[in-house]
Formats: C-alpha cells, sequence, structure tokens
C-alpha cells in the first residue's frame, strides 16, 4: 500500500485514463446464443468449468440443460470446494498448465485479485445491463451468475409448523438437541458468516449454546439438506433450497423474519488463457440469460427483470441479508481467519473426508459419480 501511495501523484492520472479507455472499449456482446454456438462447435465444441460445490454431480442439472440446449456440445463441468479450486487454479498459473475456461466460485475475495493480476477476460454478456450492477464488475472482468443463500430448512414431517426453527435462537431449543446437522463452520465460509452475523449480534454466548445442542457435524453444504429431507435431522441453516417449494418433499427452505442470513452472488470468470473462449462465452451468456436465470436456476436471479417467486422479493430488498456484506467478509482474509479459529474452539477441527472427494491437480472431467 505504501508503495502505491507514494507514487499516486506520478501515474494516477495515466491510470484513470486507461481505465476509462478499456472500460469503453467492452460492449456487451451482440451476437445471438445461436451465433456463439456455431462458433462455439467450430472451436472445438467443449467447455471446462471449475465450479464451487459439494458433490461430483451437483451440477448435473445445468450441465444437462446447457447441453440440450445446445447439441454436439459437451460441459465438462468439475465441482470441488471453492478453496480448493482457486488454489488449483493458483497453481495451474504458476506452472503454466491451466485447465478451466471458466471459473464459477465462491471464494470472491479472488476476482477483484485476479483481475488484478491480468489473468481474467474483461468480457460482458448478452444483457449486461439487466443484471444488477453490484454483482458484476465495471469492466467485466467477472460477473455474478446467480444468488445463493443459506438458512433454514426443516422437515415438514418431522416438525409441526408451529415449531420449525427460523430464527437463530429457535435452535437452542433444548428439544432439538442432536437433531440439528451442521456444516463444520471452520470449513465453508458461508457457513462461518452466518456464525459471525449471529455472534455480532448476540455475541459468543449464543455460539457456547448452540455447541451445547450437539448438532450433527458433516463436510459439505450438500449433505445438511439431505440428512434434513431423509429425517436424520430435523433441521439445519447452513445449506440452501428451491424457492418454490416441492410439495413431494418432506423439506421446506423457510427464510427468518428478523434474523440476519447469508446470500451472495457467484461468481464466474473467463480465463485469458482458456483453451475454448468462444465456449466459454456461449457459457457465460446462456447462464445469464433471461430465460435460464427464471427456468433452470432454483433461487434468486442476478437480473433485475426475473421476478422471483410468489412470496420473495429480490435478494436486494431483504432489510436481513446483505450480498455486498458477504463480499466484503470474504475480502478480508486475515479477519475471516481469526474469527475461523476461534469457532474451532467450540466445534474442534474439522473431520471428515471431502463431499466432493479429491479431483486432484488438473481435473478436466468430473469424478464418476
Amino acid at each position: 500500500m505504501s508503495n502505491k501511495i507514494r507514487y499516486m501523484g506520478i501515474i494516477a492520472v495515466p491510470l484513470l485514463l486507461i481505465a476509462g479507455v478499456a472500460h469503453a472499449s467492452v460492449s456487451p456482446e451482440k451476437l445471438s446464443l445461436d451465433e456463439l454456438y456455431q462458433r462455439a462447435l467450430k472451436e472445438g465444441n467443449e467447455v471446462t468449468v471449475y465450479a464451487g460445490g459439494d458433490t461430483p454431480g451437483q451440477q448435473d442439472g445445468i450441465k444437462k440443460a446447457f447441453e440440450q440446449r445446445f447439441p454436439g456440445m459437451k460441459l465438462n463441468v468439475i465441482v470441488d470446494y471453492s478453496k480448493y479450486h482457486d488454489a488449483r487454479v493458483d497453481n495451474q498459473l504458476a506452472t503454466g498448465t491451466l485447465v478451466p475456461d471458466v471459473v464459477q466460485l465462491q471464494t470472491l475475495q479472488d476476482y477483484p485479485r485476479w483481475k488484478q493480476e491480468g489473468v481474467l477476460l474483461n468480457y460482458k454478456p448478452q444483457g449486461w445491463d439487466k443484471i444488477y450492477p453490484a454483482f458484476r464488475d465495471r469492466d467485466g472482468a467477472w460477473t455474478g451468475v446467480f444468488v445463493d443463500a443459506f438458512s433454514n430448512v426443516v422437515n415438514t414431517k418431522a416438525l409441526p409448523e408451529n415449531q420449525w426453527p427460523t430464527e437463530a435462537k429457535d435452535y437452542l431449543n433444548p428439544s432439538l438437541k442432536g437433531k440439528i446437522v451442521l456444516t463444520w463452520p471452520n470449513d465453508d465460509d458461508a457457513v462461518l458468516f452466518w456464525f459471525k452475523q449471529v455472534v455480532d449480534q448476540y455475541g459468543w454466548g449464543y455460539v457456547q449454546k448452540f455447541a451445547a445442542q450437539a448438532p450433527q457435524l458433516v463436510r459439505g453444504t450438500q449433505a445438511p439438506a439431505d440428512d434434513v429431507e431423509s429425517g436424520k435431522a430435523v433441521a439445519t441453516f447452513s445449506t440452501d433450497g428451491s424457492l418454490v417449494p416441492d410439495e413431494k418433499a418432506n423439506s421446506r427452505f423457510v427464510l427468518p423474519k428478523h434474523d440476519p442470513f447469508v446470500s451472495w452472488a457467484q461468481r464466474a470468470a473467463i480465463m485469458k488463457k482458456a483453451r475454448h473462449p468462444e465456449a466459454a462465452k456461449l457459457y457465460l451468456n446462456w447462464l445469464t440469460d433471461k430465460n435460464t436465470q427464471a427456468n433452470i436456476w432454483y433461487m434468486w436471479s442476478v437480473r433485475t427483470d426475473v421476478t422471483p417467486p410468489k412470496g420473495y422479493k429480490h435478494i436486494w430488498e431483504y432489510k436481513n441479508t446483505s450480498p455486498a456484506a458477504f463480499a466484503d467478509f470474504m475480502q478480508d482474509r486475515a479477519a475471516v481467519e481469526r474469527f475461523r479459529s476461534q469457532m474451532t474452539l467450540y466445534f474442534g477441527e474439522v473431520k471428515g473426508e471431502p463431499s466432493p472427494g479429491w479431483p486432484g491437480l488438473h481435473p478436466e472431467e468430473a469424478l464418476k459419480h
């Protein structure tokens, strides 16, 4: 920081002019999806995405929808915890062995750094002006592709509605002892941020009381959803869920009315050294397309022109969540690690094999599942 300040008077004006030119020179994509599709087929008809997630098959729905929309295209989507994918990308860049065309991760702090390092392609998909401004980089280095949120999922068969835990203090009910499933909070930053907000509101005494509830601790955020659905546990707040209830399901996603919940726009970017840049552009345009945002993704859209499901508002209209707050939390890595270490004192070291498996250094296809 001191070096930047020292030379500010010398280089500030030229850099601002350069930034202004770069910003003006990148216009939103004008080609249609079908035109981009034809270019992608000629290029080699495949695209590789490193996606943050919890199980090897977690993005199978996206893969199927993309490949059905664009016959002949192959979407290689490799799922791993974002905190491993970003390290994998950094290592591949350092060793000249880059695999992914697109990186789509929860580690929001990586994107400004990667932009500064010059490894991301400035690119704006169609409908750029419809993507909520806070969810996209002004120069097109990255864009939010969907809004995710972690909050309450309850087993509606195990608990009557008047006993559903939705606020933080509801999880301290003695009747729920041993029946709550929780992603290790020191293993996932979004779950960690849930506790950060609660500690800010209720103090560390809440964490001590919650730990005494003997929650079932698991790795990944898919397991809590599965365990609540199966009845192995009755509730969790460390996973997401569909905003449109499945009447055949045993579980339901429920927002709190008062206490904070965690939300963010998952970011995606095209690597400047992508092997399949045309296919990467096709994927990013399709993923942020109004039809995809409205009909494929199951939570909130990043677009201002996609109406949320009945009973919900746009994510930025809720007073008890802030995607920007989570992004700010992720950016201050020293503060994140200090808080994580304190949480470890209450819950212990993370145990268990990673739920996505071990994809290795240079995965090019999803692990078998």
